[in-house]
């Protein structure tokens, strides 16, 4: 495994070539940080509201980066590795400059509104990710320049995966089918909730350490017992949360390797789970096998949300669905398209999307398994495989 190579940057850039010829488009300015990290690779290590960054590409021409002084080990490091796809790097500072200082003393707007009129973009009309605020403020240097949000054209850059995030989805997903292994060894009666997750992600850790020597791994990782499960994201009081005996328990892993996500979840019991337990793990498992069967090329987003749905009425769980079946994913775990439920669009092949439709009964718990599937020509194909069968998912 690797950092994503030179030939993802091209293919992403042919997409970026044709939507600004598409548009008549002489440029665009990327200010937000995941789509500076799709068309540079560069893992973006500020906050943007704080410290703001532009990556500057001209529809003919290399692309410009303008970061924060914070930034400049940062991007050696990466360029020394060879993962940085942009060459050309600007940095203003936050701070005044000292004497014997002769680093570039003009400020970001200095720098931007500069290296727009330098590449020859000061009368050009120039697609952003979102506000163009920046790029008014531009415009009172270079009166002929003109901005357009083109957030929609650049997410649907980000729905078909190149081979190679492909590729580090199936590591990632076969690493988290390894740590929901070790997961479901340590569920016992009594254990703190928090401690077993972290025990789990340092085990992950470890591991990541061995596979993936000098890349960039992140793991989100937590897990949710009993009632608290109800709600998707927890009950935000879960200092001290012990598991019980007959509790339900979702568990939840993100890992990101070199700017890929993943996402793999499961549903456990701590003991022999009650009759209403069983059934509503059986429409969520049942569920979550409807949402990846519609996930197939040709087949409209809108029925990978409705099958489950489905699923869960005909189990008598309707008044217990509390979010859609799923989200793109890629660069970060919630990717685009954000509107499944309502999207009649055709799936296209090498999409990647979660199958993680839930349910969530008041006083019981929640029950959810989420896969990460590639949208296939012929059918789809599941990246994650632990298993989600009753027997194998009790633990007594």
């Amino acid at each position: 495994m690797s950092f994503l190579s030179s030939a993802v940057y091209d293919y992403r850039r042919t997409m970026l070539d044709k939507m600004m010829d598409d548009k008549g488009l002489d440029g665009v300015v990327l200010f937000g940080a995941d789509f500076f990290q799709f068309f540079s690779n560069f893992h973006v290590d500020v906050q943007t509201w704080e410290r703001p960054i532009a990556l500057i590409m001209p529809r003919r021409g290399e692309p410009v980066a303008i970061l924060n002084a914070l930034s400049t080990h940062h991007t050696d490091f990466a360029t020394d590795r060879g993962s940085l796809w942009t060459k050309t790097l600007l940095f203003y500072c936050e701070f005044p400059l000292g004497r014997g200082d002769n680093r570039d003393a003009r400020s970001f707007l200095e720098q931007l509104t500069d290296t727009i009129g330098a590449l020859g973009l000061g009368a050009g009309r120039l697609g952003v990710d979102g506000s163009t605020a920046w790029l008014d403020k531009v415009a009172r240097t270079h009166p002929g320049l003109s901005a357009e949000n083109c957030t929609s054209e650049f997410r649907q850059m980000r729905w078909i995966k190149h081979r190679e995030e492909i590729d580090i989805m199936r590591e990632l997903c076969d690493l988290s089918d390894w740590m929901q292994e070790f997961y479901r060894d340590g569920i016992r009666p009594g254990r703190l909730v928090h401690e077993l997750d972290y025990s789990i992600a340092t085990k992950a850790f470890e591991e990541a350490a061995s596979r993936y020597p000098g890349e960039n791994f992140e793991l989100r990782f937590f897990a949710l017992s009993g009632p608290s499960s109800s709600s998707p994201h927890g009950d935000t009081g879960q200092a001290g949360a012990r598991i019980k005996e007959g509790d339900g328990i979702v568990n939840i892993i993100i890992p990101r390797l070199n700017g890929v996500t993943i996402e793999n979840e499961r549903t456990y019991f701590c003991g022999r789970p009650n009759e209403l337990q069983v059934r509503a793990f059986e429409a969520a498992r049942l569920a979550n096998q409807a949402a990846i069967d519609n996930l197939v090329a040709g087949n409209a987003l809108s029925n990978v949300d409705e099958a489950p749905r489905q699923v869960f009425i005909e189990h008598g769980f309707a008044g217990n669905i509390m979010h859609r079946t799923g989200h793109g994913m890629g660069l970060i775990g919630h990717e685009f398209p954000e509107d499944m439920a309502f999207n009649p669009r055709p799936l296209i092949a090498n999409e990647v999307y979660s199958a993680e439709p839930g349910i969530y009964l008041p006083g019981v718990g929640g029950f959810r398994f989420d896969d990460t599937v590639v949208v296939g020509e012929s059918g789809p194909i599941v990246l994650t495989k632990a298993p989600k069968d009753l027997q194998s998912q009790t633990i007594l």
